[in-house]
């Protein structure tokens, strides 16, 4: 029987997945015991308890790199998970913008095949510039 470094075996983590979900879901279900016994942990800490990004943002994350992988599996439970968790519509159309706005860039940057150093010394200049710039409007 496997069982996660916290001792937990595999009917143990059934029944969690079980009470934690209201059921076992197929894409659990069908993975073998000790990887299911395995996974379970961080998919319970990361979908399901409190960690040092709050639950709504989380999701939001999730549901832009969902976008930009083109999961709708992942699209679909990040959204939703992101409207339980309080997410509006406008917040949702914003993270929409967003995952094309960076994937947009990167394609616009790569394609000019930008020299990465010059990039990163010209992105140290307007940071240090937009810092300036909230320092005077303290």
């Amino acid at each position: 029987m496997a069982a996660t470094s916290t001792g937990q075996g595999y009917e143990a983590t059934r029944e969690d997945i079980e009470e934690s979900l209201g059921i076992m879901p197929g894409w659990f279900d069908a993975l073998n015991e000790e990887d299911l016994v395995n996974e379970w942990p961080n998919f319970k800490r990361y979908a399901l308890e409190e960690t040092v990004i709050p639950a709504k943002y989380k999701e939001l994350i999730g549901l832009a790199i969902a976008a930009n992988i083109k999961c709708p599996y992942c699209q679909l439970f990040h959204k939703e998970a992101a409207k339980m968790h309080g997410a509006t519509e406008e917040e949702l159309a914003e993270v929409a913008f967003l995952s094309s706005w960076t994937s947009r860039y990167s394609s616009l940057i790569h394609g000019e095949d930008y020299d990465y150093d010059t990039f990163q010394v010209e992105f140290g200049q307007i940071a240090d510039h937009l810092q300036q710039g909230m320092a005077d409007d303290d």
